[in-house]
C-alpha cells in the first residue's frame, strides 16, 4: 500500500509541475510534508537546500531521498519513476506539435497564465523557509545580512546563483566548524 502511494504521490507530482523544477518543489511540501507526513517540514528544507546544491534535476533528487526514506531502494525507484513518466508520456505526445504551437496565441496565453500562479507558489514557499530560519537562528541580523547580499548580488551584480550556493556551503562549514570548536574548548574549559 505504501508502494502505491509513494506512486501516486509523485506522479500527481509531475503531472502538475509544470515549468521543471521549481514549479515542482511547493507540491514535493503539500505532498510530502502535509499530505502523507513523510518528512517534517525541517527536515524538507534540509533536503532542498542539499538538493540544490548538487547536480542535476531538483525533482529527481528530492524525489530519489523521499522515496528511499520512505521504502529503501525500491521507493526510491518508483518516486523517480513516478514524478518522470507523465514528463515523458507528455514529450513523446506533445514533440510532434511543437511546431505548430509555438505561435498559437492561446498556448501563449496560457503560459502568461500560469507563470504569476507558479510565482506565488515560490514565493509562500520562500516565505515559508524564512520564517522557519528565523524562528531557528539565533544570530537575526546575520540572516537579514544573507538575504540581503544574495538579492543584491543576484539582481545588481549578475552573481550565478551556483556561486552563491557554493559560498553559502562554504560559510556553514566555516559556521559549524567554529561552533564545534567553541563548544569544545568550553568543554576543555568545565573539565580544568
Amino acid at each position: 500500500m505504501e508502494y502505491w502511494k509513494l506512486f501516486l504521490a509523485f506522479f500527481r507530482i509531475g503531472i502538475f509541475g509544470y515549468g521543471g523544477g521549481p514549479s515542482m518543489i511547493p507540491l514535493f511540501h503539500a505532498e510530502c510534508v502535509k499530505n502523507y507526513k513523510w518528512v517534517t517540514a525541517e527536515e524538507f528544507a534540509d533536503y532542498l537546500a542539499l538538493g540544490n546544491a548538487l547536480p542535476g534535476p531538483i525533482a529527481t533528487k528530492m524525489a530519489s531521498y523521499i522515496g528511499y526514506r520512505v521504502k529503501g531502494w525500491l521507493g526510491a525507484f518508483i518516486a523517480i519513476i513516478a514524478v518522470s513518466f507523465p514528463v515523458l508520456i507528455a514529450m513523446i505526445f506533445l514533440l510532434s506539435f511543437v511546431n505548430k504551437l509555438k505561435g498559437s496565441s492561446y498556448v501563449n496565453g496560457m503560459i502568461q497564465a500560469i507563470q504569476p500562479v507558479i510565482g506565488v507558489m515560490m514565493a509562500v514557499l520562500a516565505y515559508e523557509f524564512i520564517m522557519k530560519g528565523w524562528k531557528g537562528a539565533g544570530n537575526k541580523i546575520g540572516i537579514v545580512s544573507i538575504i540581503v547580499i544574495s538579492l543584491i548580488a543576484l539582481v545588481f551584480f549578475n552573481i550565478h546563483p551556483g556561486i552563491l550556493v557554493g559560498l553559502a556551503l562554504v560559510g556553514a562549514f566555516v559556521y559549524s566548524t567554529r561552533i564545534q570548536r567553541a563548544k569544545r574548548k568550553d568543554s576543555l574549559n568545565k573539565g580544568v
